[in-house]
């Protein structure tokens, strides 16, 4: 980078007392950030920036920044009139662009300092947003930034024509966004430039860009204002380049094993194929209820029985439940089908695809993930759930008779000591065997599976779409992927039998009423409401017409789904699912 000068104010600009009221330089992302003369306006008598190891409290940052903001847009907004009244329209239509930032930098990475390119053939053509300026004498030093990088702008008072350079000065503020041409040039001090000719402003900003003491630090805001956060933290758009990249080499690794994409309503009549609370909208055409789909599963599937034979759809899914650092209420699903194949099938299948994704974006298969390191070279662990859960407890669920208040007991002497009293009313309301070994396994056993293992063997109780297990009653061909203690995949010998499949989710449909039941709030003497659960309160209804397809007859096939947002999460060391959702829904702002 050039040398470092303030700026020269116009007189009826007040001057700030030291330079930290007119720069505010670094960020977390290499960004030199400086304010603008308008922003420096607002804070010359009252504003004072905190020391580099030391951040202002929020609630003075909140106030000094809505301050800050308001000043610095009615500045700007006089900028624009300027422009205009100039002849200069400050919002563009078009610029022919010729490299981008990266391009440049790649086909001079060999100039010499100091070595300048002047020929017709070295004129270039560039555009993108300012992120710093610098300036000395007749000299003035821009930070173009665009979608691949950055590079400097070597602007020189002769060089440019008429009052250009002068406005470069007074109407060119950090944020815009230009277009720039001009000669190639390397500095003395090694910074590749763009030696202008002419530029214009293509977009005028009218709200400063955040520093490094506000706003980027907070997560919230950075949700809420992804559009900023992209601005100020180029890293955090990176994280969805690499997103796009795991995009195309699923659908590449699937497409090349003769899946073919399909697409499948997201409104529908019967909200099925997962248990989750959904999203119920009204169709006024129609005068009906519909729901946002919980899963692709059950519309996928008629596309076997319809003739396909190898399926596949990349589709956003809605629940209406909680929100963590692992659960968004929208979020991005791969589903797939596979006639005449099995749930070994699957495992190869997710085995492939994350270890072909890892090698996209990463270019290895030993990861780290929020500071544990993950091997993914193949083959994966593959248990079943009941060894699992007798290694990690001590419990042999094959051993305990079909008594399920026994059970209970057995269990909770086994794990009950220092249990909170939440899993303990847990254990205790599980309804069957089954329900309480997956209750014991996702209390003790996930937490614990960080590197890639596949849990094999569900109970049927907990399994209404997946064929009964050939070999072990009670239980059904099912697998789940954990990674860093995840659920990453989930899936199916597919159950074909119309009749078992009906009873099956009548039974559950039976079950889901029974729990609503009970959760209808009653009022007890003192007037308090209790018992309520909310989760519980919606309905759920029977897909007729998916039962129907089947008696038509769907072939032996294997299906399974797999969470996109937690693999970007495990590829990208995010530990958050809003960190790799571009807008995550969020609380309303207060």
């Amino acid at each position: 980078m050039e040398g470092l000068k303030v700026w020269r104010l116009s007189s009826s600009i007040a001057r700030p007392s030291n330079l930290r009221q007119l720069f505010g330089l670094g960020t977390s992302s290499g960004l030199v950030r400086c304010l603008d003369n308008g922003a420096a306006a607002a804070n010359a008598t009252n504003t004072r920036f905190p020391s580099r190891n030391r951040r202002a409290s929020t609630s003075t940052s909140t106030s000094t920044n809505t301050s800050d903001r308001e000043a610095v847009r009615a500045i700007r907004l006089k900028k624009v009139e300027q422009l205009r009244s100039k002849g200069t329209e400050p919002y563009g239509y078009k610029w022919d662009r010729s490299h981008s930032a990266k391009e440049l930098q790649e086909i001079y990475k060999d100039l010499n300092n100091g070595e300048e390119l002047d020929s017709e053939s070295h004129h270039v053509s560039i555009a993108g947003r300012i992120v710093a300026r610098r300036a000395f004498g007749k000299l003035a030093f821009l930070t173009l930034r665009d979608d691949s990088g950055t590079i400097q702008l070597f602007c020189e008072k002769e060089r440019l024509l008429n009052d250009q350079f002068e406005q470069l000065k007074t109407l060119v503020d950090i944020g815009d966004i230009l277009g720039a041409s001009g000669s190639i040039k390397r500095t003395e001090k090694g910074e590749l430039s763009v030696k202008v000719d002419s530029f214009s402003i293509l977009t005028k900003s009218l709200l400063p860009l955040p520093d490094k003491f506000h706003g980027l630090t907070d997560i919230d805001k950075r949700y809420r204002q992804r559009y900023v956060d992209m601005i100020a933290n180029p890293e955090v758009a990176d994280i969805f380049r690499k997103r796009a990249k795991i995009m195309r080499e699923i659908r590449k690794t699937v497409e090349s094993r003769g899946f073919v994409e399909v697409e499948t309503p997201v409104l529908q009549g019967a909200a099925g194929g997962a248990e989750a609370r959904p999203f119920v909208t009204y169709h006024n055409s129609l005068g009906r209820d519909l729901y946002l789909r919980i899963a692709t599963e059950l519309h996928l599937k008629r596309m076997l029985v319809g003739g396909f034979e190898k399926v596949y759809e990349i589709g956003r899914i809605f629940r209406n439940e909680g929100i963590s650092t692992r659960h968004n209420p929208e979020f991005t699903t791969i589903e797939m089908y596979e006639a005449y194949s099995d749930y070994q099938s699957m495992m190869d299948m997710a085995e492939e695809i994350v270890t072909q994704c890892a090698l996209e974006v990463n270019g290895k298969l030993t990861i780290d993930y929020q500071g544990t390191e993950i091997q993914l070279q193949r083959p994966w662990r593959r248990e079943t759930m009941h060894n699992l859960v007798k290694e990690v407890t001590g419990v042999d669920f094959t051993e305990l008779e079909d008594d399920l208040k026994v059970a209970k007991d057995v269990v909770l002497k086994a794990v009950g000591l220092g249990l909170d009293s939440k899993d303990k009313s847990s254990i205790e309301a599980c309804p069957s065997l089954g329900h309480l070994l997956n209750e014991v396994f996702e209390i003790f056993v996930e937490p614990k599976l960080l590197q890639p293992t596949f849990v094999l063997d569900y109970p049927i109780e907990i399994s209404p779409l997946a064929k009964p297990h050939r070999r072990h009653a009670g239980l059904t061909e099912r697998f789940e992927l954990f990674i860093c203690g995840r659920e990453l995949a989930n899936a199916f010998s597919e159950l074909t039998d119309p009749l078992d499949q009906r009873a099956r989710l009548e039974e559950q449909v039976r079950q889901h009423n029974k729990k609503r039941a009970e959760a209808v709030s009653v009022t007890d003497g003192t007037g308090e409401k209790k018992n309520i659960d909310e989760d519980s309160m919606y309905e759920v209804t029977l897909d007729d017409d998916f039962l129907t397809a089947l008696e038509y007859g769907m072939p032996p096939a294997s299906g399974m789904g797999l969470g996109i947002d937690r693999l970007v999460m495990l590829l990208t060391d995010s530990a958050s699912i809003r960190d790799v959702i571009a807008f995550p829904v969020l609380k309303i702002s207060q």
